[in-house]
């Protein structure tokens, strides 16, 4: 499974806040440091925009969805990771991997609203 987790930095009346833009970068490369360590990840990484410098990025892969919700709903998830989800952009985010020879899920909504 594949996580794309888009974020926004928060802006002040002047524009990018630097100060916002250092804890955001700091907190997203924290949240990748506790993703890492949790059964079920296989790789990830944080990026920024090239053309909104605003807009951020984390990527992460796992071994099944199960993992991924365990990994967010621990200690460390609940106390590091969830506070910074304020900046997520609100779209969906989880995706199945498409390879040759894999069977996709139904294609039908996983939620309500």
């Amino acid at each position: 499974m594949l996580v794309v987790t888009r974020l926004r930095t928060p802006a002040s009346s002047s524009g990018i806040d630097p100060r916002a833009e250092q804890d955001l970068r700091a907190g997203l490369l924290r949240a990748l440091g506790i993703l890492e360590a949790k059964p079920g990840f296989v790789t990830g990484g944080v990026g920024r925009n090239v053309d909104d410098p605003t807009l951020w990025v984390l990527t992460t892969r796992w071994e099944n969805v199960g993992s991924y919700r365990r990994a967010l709903g621990s200690y460390e998830g609940k106390m590091h990771i969830q506070p910074l989800m304020v900046h997520a952009l609100d779209e969906p985010s989880a995706y199945e991997v498409v390879e040759e020879g894999t069977d996709l899920n139904e294609a039908q909504p996983r939620s309500i609203g």
